[in-house]
């Protein structure tokens, strides 16, 4: 069976990748911005920004495993998105600075042409040390987080400001792969 991943996170790539899946790669084309935020809970959120993300491409791959997948970061009942610019991501890591958020990834795989689907969501707590302004100008500077929910990549050099997580490494990543394949694949 074909398998494609719904996505242009290069993460979430890499990670369905390390363990040895074939699949292609479709980058949805949808607004994401049509999903309002307003009234949803935030697993509710990115499980629906997955499943529009999915339902894009297997529209047209009706024979496929497409997957679709959706991370946000969500603190003091607030989701932080990828920033827009780089006062925004200063400001979410100000605010995730010395304090626990939970990051969500929603997944939706879907075989069209069976009518059969999987859809779940995982969620991991994660613990900043307090961070100061040169660590955060340097991060926002070299690693140019704008494509990362919550403006920062856990897997590049903001892992420095991780005292503890609790839950999936994986998902805080982009992706519950070991979920993922205990519930489905």
């Amino acid at each position: 069976m074909n398998i494609i991943l719904a996505s242009k996170s290069p993460r979430r790539k890499k990670l369905l990748e390390t363990v040895n899946l074939k699949f292609d790669v479709i980058s949805p084309s949808f607004n994401e911005n049509k999903i309002a935020l307003l009234n949803k809970a935030p697993h509710t959120y990115c499980m629906k920004l997955a499943e529009y993300k999915c339902k894009n491409i297997s529209k047209n791959h009706s024979n496929s495993l497409v997957i679709g997948a959706d991370t946000i970061v969500y603190h003091n009942k607030k989701i932080l998105n990828k920033p827009e610019n780089k006062n925004e991501a200063k400001g979410h890591l100000n605010t995730l600075s010395d304090s626990t958020h939970i990051v969500y990834t929603g997944v939706y795989a879907h075989i069209r042409s069976r009518d059969t689907v999987l859809a779940f969501y995982d969620k991991s707590y994660v613990t900043f040390y307090k961070l100061n302004n040169g660590d955060i100008n340097y991060y926002i500077d070299r690693f140019k987080p704008y494509d990362k929910a919550g403006s920062y990549g856990i897997q590049d050099w903001s892992m420095i400001f991780v005292k503890k997580i609790n839950g999936c490494f994986n998902n805080v990543v982009g992706f519950p792969i070991s979920k993922f394949f205990k519930l489905g694949l």
